[in-house]
């Protein structure tokens, strides 16, 4: 057999393929957290396999569910906010319920800059839900990883208001007297929770139910702000 039809059999073989099956067989790329190929690529960087485990973990953060974070997070992958919210909402749906809006916790300015992008908002865009930026980090916090659960409200002591920006219409058409639902990654003792449901409380609104992706309670304290998303 000459080059010339074994590279015309070649190419009729790759175009009889799907979209999925040319993409696996051209590019061969793997799945972001196990690094397995996928098998599926156009429906996301993370294979089925994967998303079963962190559906499994029920909101722990570990395991897949915490590769699954880390990638969109700090890797940048957009796409996965589109899943993760679809997550989100199936173990929140009766926080979410109700609501007037979801604020998402917000990011200082440098570190937003650095990573592109609010994984906390990318989320929340992708919720039935208006979304409103009504608070400002306005101090740089260190991280909270590590720290005690007295360490980090000292961390994030004072370091949330409300923001300039949000104008005297928005709150009182999605704050004063309103249930608002705010939404960040992940929880460990609900410190930052507590210091922006604060802010909030003070501004007007009548409820404030947290809603996170994953839960890490520290081994030797407990929690110190409950979140509506933990009674649903």
């Amino acid at each position: 057999m000459g080059k010339t039809q074994a590279l015309r059999i070649a190419l009729t073989h790759l175009t009889s393929l799907s979209g999925d099956a040319l993409v696996a067989a051209v590019l061969a790329p793997v799945c972001a957290c196990c690094r397995r190929t996928l098998e599926a690529p156009l429906s996301g960087a993370v294979c089925a396999r994967c998303w079963e485990d962190a559906r499994a973990a029920a909101g722990r953060y570990e395991g897949t569910l915490r590769d699954i974070i880390h990638v969109f997070k700090y890797e940048g992958r957009r796409t996965l906010a589109e899943p993760l919210a679809a997550l989100l909402r199936e173990r929140n749906a009766a926080a979410l319920a109700g609501a007037a809006c979801i604020v998402p916790v917000p990011l200082f300015a440098w570190r937003r800059l650095r990573r592109g992008f609010n994984q906390a908002d990318a989320l929340a865009g992708q919720l039935d839900l208006p979304v409103v930026q009504a608070l400002w980090r306005i101090r740089p916090t260190a991280s909270q990883t590590g720290l005690s659960a007295a360490e980090r409200r000292r961390n994030v002591r004072h370091a949330f208001r409300l923001s300039p920006l949000l104008s005297r219409r928005k709150r009182r058409s999605f704050v004063v007297d309103r249930v608002v639902v705010l939404l960040d990654d992940v929880m460990t003792t609900g410190a930052t929770s507590a210091a922006c449901a604060g802010v909030l409380m003070e501004a007007g609104a009548r409820e404030v139910r947290v809603v996170t992706l994953a839960r890490a309670p520290l081994r030797s304290e407990r929690p110190t702000f409950r979140s509506a998303s933990d009674a649903s």
